[in-house]
């Protein structure tokens, strides 16, 4: 064997055991990163605490309901209007009076005399005596402002829960009044928007007070009542794998403990409980409440600053600095020391700015 041949063969052994050193030290970066990852992840599973809230079972009433939006219409409302060109001789009505069907609301020289076609207010009536007035004038405005009716649209997955004759609650979206009546007609010719078709429902409403026609109202149609009887809000309810319901109460240990409960008529704040509980029984239900549990200052401590592995060297894109960088190709592994920055320093994933070598660089990057 000559030199040269001794030589080379020399030199791929410290070759060899350069790349071995090299995965040696890529192998335990990775293990530390991945224990790291752990106790992250332990941190973070234990991140909440379970406390319990208590409810009170009481005795109630509780229904469910179909609900719809609709607008107040005057049933009767009516304008009158002068038959020839004259002047105004008796106004016997002014504005914001009630009148009966009848009653005189004004004369013109004409002989033109006006009267109410219904029992209502006198909404608008602006004219004296004297004034002249040409054919086709608007003389007076009444309304009934006490009988009204509202419509509302039903889609076709509840039209079949509607019927003439149910009873239902109107009320203003304005100023809160609630009145009760029934449905009077149901048109079941459809009108769609969309690929859902609708049908309209008119009530008529007996009003009083500060309703008006053209208020927004909503209309609510009773499905399901339960009277006196026990009742929990529905945040106490749990649920298992099967969709049982169930409650925690408390032991004679003062232990929690799971219970099962029957559940009836439920509105969406309340259920019914029909077996399981009685009027005063206190439950619980779970509330997890976050806890800091070290998780932040781990974290921070990791990449808060931007470090990894020594010194000041920074996350891609960031400004390399002392702190040993790694190269994922095992054959150009970085050795450690005290220069070089995560992979991708000042220039980012495509290769830092720096003068230093991969030993003991001062900023170098991924190459």
């Amino acid at each position: 064997m000559d030199a040269s041949t001794n030589k080379a063969g020399k030199k791929a052994k410290r070759k060899s055991r350069h790349i071995i050193r090299k995965l040696f030290i890529f192998l335990l970066i990775m293990a530390l990163l991945a224990g790291g990852g752990w106790i992250a992840y332990q941190s973070l599973k234990a991140e909440y605490t379970v406390t319990y809230q208590p409810y009170t079972a009481s005795i109630g009433t509780i229904s469910n309901a179909l609900s719809f939006n609709g607008t107040l219409q005057a049933r009767h409302a009516e304008s009158y209007y002068a038959d020839s060109e004259g002047t105004v001789r008796t106004v016997y009505a002014k504005a914001g009076d009630k009148v009966e069907e009848g009653d005189k609301l004004l004369r013109l020289s004409n002989g033109q005399t006006v009267t109410a076609g219904f029992d209502g207010t006198v909404n608008v009536l602006e004219l004296a005596v004297g004034d002249s007035v040409a054919a086709g004038d608007e003389l007076c405005h009444l309304v009934d402002f006490t009988h009204m009716k509202t419509s509302i649209r039903v889609d076709e997955y509840d039209i079949n829960s509607v019927h003439v004759g149910d009873a239902i609650r109107v009320t203003t979206t304005a100023n809160d009044k609630t009145f009760d009546s029934t449905i009077r007609a149901i048109n079941h010719t459809s009108s769609s928007t969309g690929s859902v078709a609708y049908y309209t429902a008119t009530a008529y409403v007996d009003v009083e007070g500060e309703v008006y026609p053209g208020m927004q109202v909503t209309v609510t149609l009773p499905q399901e009542e339960a009277a006196n009887v026990v009742i929990l809000k529905m945040n106490a309810i749990s649920f298992d794998e099967d969709n049982q319901a169930f409650v925690y109460v408390k032991d004679e240990n003062d232990e929690v403990q799971k219970k099962y409960i029957t559940t009836g008529v439920s509105n969406g704040s309340y259920t019914e409980i029909k077996e399981g509980l009685q009027d005063g029984d206190v439950v619980y239900a779970e509330v997890k409440k976050e806890t800091t549990n070290g998780v932040t200052s781990l974290l921070g401590g990791l990449f808060g600053q931007n470090q990894f592995m020594g010194g000041a060297g920074t996350m891609p894109g960031g400004q390399g600095g002392p702190g040993g960088g790694f190269s994922f190709d095992p054959s150009n592994m970085p050795d450690f020391g005290s220069g070089g920055g995560f992979p991708g320093g000042n220039g980012g994933n495509s290769g830092g700015k720096g003068n230093g070598n991969r030993s003991n660089g001062s900023g170098g990057g991924r190459q």
